[in-house]
C-alpha cells in the first residue's frame, strides 16, 4: 500500500506538470465519482471524465488518452474486470488502480486485476457516508494518483508545446545520480536457513513471480516470510494465491505458529509478524499490534531484524517494489548479521521507493530486475549456479 499522507502539488512548475496529469474514474457511485473528482481536481490534476460503467470508461479512452484509471470493480453493463483488458489493449503502459469495498470476494478479485495488469488497488468504505468522512482513503487516493501519474507521466516524456507557444527553456540537467555501491556478502559455508521477502506497491504480482521462479523443490528446503504492505483480508486471500501458484502450504502467520521449512508465511494486514525462540528449534511466530514502524503495520523492518537477531549469517533476503523505504533499517541489521540482501531494480518496478532505498544505502548484495531475482535465489539456497 502507498503512504498515506499525500500533499497538493506546489505551485508553478510542479503544479503544472500535475495538471497535465490525466485522471479517468469509473464508478457506479455519483457520489463516489462527485468526491473522488473534486479531491483530485483539488489537488492540481486535471480529471478528464467520469463514467458510471467499465462500458462508458472504455469509450472514453479514446477521447481523453488518461494516464491513470480509478476504476471501481462492481459496476453495471461492463464491471472493472471486464473493462481493465479493455482499456489496458487500448492504451499499453495505462495506470490502472483497482477500488473496491474491503471483502474477501473483492481481495481476490482486485488481486486478479493485478495479475492481468493493473498497477494497485485502493479498499473502499464500505458506505457512501464513510467515503465522505474519511481523510485516509481521500490521502491514499491522491497520493496513487501521483505517484503513478508521475510514472505515466516519464514513460511519455515531455509533453508538446502548444502551436504558437512560445519554446520552453531549456531544462536544467540533472546531477548525474551518485552510482550505487553493492556489498557483496563473503562467501561463506553457511546455508541459508530462512528467506524472508519485503514488498509493497506492485508487490503481489511481484512476489508471486519470484516464488515461481524459485520453484517449489526449493521453496520446500527453508521456510518463507513475506511482509507485503495490505490491508486485513488482502493478506489472507493474497496467502491463498501464492500457495495455489506455489504448491507449498501458504498462510496468514499465527502466534506460536511453529517456522518450517516448506511453508510460506505471510504478516496478516494491521498486525507485525516477529519472531521467537532460536534457528533449528521451538522457533515460532509472534503477532504483535505495536505502533507503526515507517507508518506501516505490518512492516518489514520489524521482521528482518528479529531474523538478524536468530539466523545471523543463515539470512537471505530480498526487497521488491514498493513506496517508501520500509526495509531499509531491518536490510542493515541482517548485513550487520553477515546476511545476504538482495533489491529490485528500477526498471522493472512499480515504485522504487523500499528496494532503491535499500540500494542507496549500499545494503544490497546485488540490484536485479525481476525475472532474475528467483533465479539468483534459488542458487544461493540451492548452493547451485542459476
Amino acid at each position: 500500500m502507498l503512504a498515506a499522507t499525500a500533499n497538493p502539488p506546489a505551485s508553478g512548475t510542479a503544479a503544472g506538470a500535475a495538471g497535465r496529469i490525466k485522471v479517468l474514474i469509473a464508478d457506479d457511485s455519483a457520489v463516489v465519482r462527485g468526491l473522488v473528482a473534486r479531491w483530485i481536481g483539488e489537488a492540481g490534476y486535471n480529471v478528464v471524465g467520469t463514467a458510471a460503467n467499465g462500458r462508458i470508461a472504455v469509450e472514453m479512452m479514446g477521447r481523453h488518452d488518461p494516464d491513470v484509471v480509478l476504476l471501481d470493480i462492481d459496476m453495471p453493463e461492463l464491471d472493472g474486470t471486464q473493462a481493465l483488458p479493455l482499456m489496458l489493449a487500448r492504451s499499453p503502459g495505462l495506470q490502472v488502480v483497482m477500488m473496491s469495498t474491503l471483502t474477501t470476494r473483492n481481495a481476490d478479485i482486485s488481486l486478479k486485476c493485478l495479475a492481468l495488469g493493473a498497477v494497485d488497488y485502493l479498499p473502499k468504505p464500505e458506505s457512501n457516508r464513510g467515503v465522505t468522512t474519511s481523510d485516509a482513503f481521500r490521502a491514499e487516493l491522491v497520493e496513487r494518483v501521483r505517484v503513478f501519474g508521475a510514472a505515466r507521466a516519464r514513460r511519455r516524456g515531455p509533453a508538446p508545446a502548444a502551436p504558437g507557444a512560445a519554446a520552453a527553456p531549456a531544462p536544467a540537467q540533472p546531477r548525474p545520480a551518485a552510482p550505487l555501491v553493492l556489498r557483496p556478502k563473503a562467501r561463506s559455508a553457511t546455508t541459508p536457513r530462512v528467506l524472508l521477502i519485503g514488498s509493497s506497491t506492485g508487490g503481489p504480482r511481484a512476489v508471486g513471480e519470484v516464488l515461481e521462479k524459485i520453484g517449489a523443490p526449493t521453496l520446500r528446503k527453508i521456510p518463507v516470510l513475506i511482509v507485503q504492505h495490505m490491508p486485513p483480508v488482502f493478506t489472507a486471500v493474497f496467502a491463498e494465491h501464492l500457495g495455489a501458484r506455489t504448491g507449498i502450504p501458504a498462510g496468514e502467520g499465527k502466534t506460536d505458529e511453529p517456522v518450517l521449512p516448506g511453508r510460506i508465511y505471510v504478516a496478516p494486514g494491521g498486525r507485525h509478524m516477529r519472531l521467537v525462540g532460536a534457528a533449528g528449534r521451538d522457533l515460532a511466530i509472534r503477532l504483535d499490534d505495536g505502533p507503526a514502524v515507517n507508518f506501516c503495520r505490518p512492516a518489514v523492518d520489524v521482521l528482518f531484524q528479529d531474523a538478524a537477531a536468530i539466523f545471523g549469517p543463515a539470512t537471505l533476503s530480498v526487497i521488491l517494489t514498493g513506496m517508501g523505504s520500509d526495509g531499509t533499517n531491518g536490510a542493515r541489521a541482517l548485513v550487520e548479521a553477515g546476511g545476504a540482501v538482495l533489491a529490485q531494480d528500477e526498471a522493472t518496478s512499480t515504485v522504487w521507493g523500499m528496494p532503491g532505498s535499500v540500494a542507496k544505502a549500499g545494503l544490497a548484495q546485488a540490484i536485479l530486475p525481476l525475472p532474475d531475482i528467483g533465479p539468483a535465489l534459488r542458487s544461493l539456497i540451492t548452493g547451485l549456479s542459476a
